[in-house]
């Protein structure tokens, strides 16, 4: 199988870093986004996604930068001035509105050509119309 990229949104990896889901209700989301991590892909996080996590987990901030470092499938990628301009285009013309970054999120996907990971109900919504867009365990084999 070859290995495919993708663009990892910051809740996929609060996910993670934060043990998140409910084992009562079946398999947690925590070990649905590290069963898609540590599957046979490339990932990206841009520093859009950083930034996410140093306001939701500022005290693991190191930890998470380290495991970015060290793991070989993980690219981090910085944003470019034509990702803000797309996100605000974007910003600008839907009626629905999500976050900034949940747009910027869309563009750097747009731009790189590679399916966005996510769980956020309206960014997939609003992602589904620009770019593919995946929960984790929709790619887990």
């Amino acid at each position: 199988m070859t290995q495919k990229t993708y663009y990892v949104d910051a809740c996929i990896w609060l996910n993670l870093f934060k043990k998140e889901g409910d084992e009562t209700k079946g398999v947690p989301y925590w070990k649905l986004a590290k069963d898609f991590i540590e599957g046979e892909n490339n990932i990206i996080v841009s520093t859009i996604v950083i930034k996410e996590l140093s306001f939701k987990i500022e005290e693991k901030l190191n930890y998470v930068m380290t495991f970015f470092k060290d793991n070989i499938t993980i690219k981090m990628i910085k944003t470019v001035p034509e990702d803000y301009d797309l996100a605000r285009k974007f910003e600008d013309e839907e009626e629905f509105k999500i976050s900034f970054y949940d747009y910027l999120h869309v563009a750097i996907s747009k731009r790189l050509s590679i399916p966005l990971i996510t769980r956020d109900k309206d960014l997939i919504a609003f992602a589904k119309k620009h770019i593919e867009v995946y929960r984790p365990e929709e790619l887990i084999n």
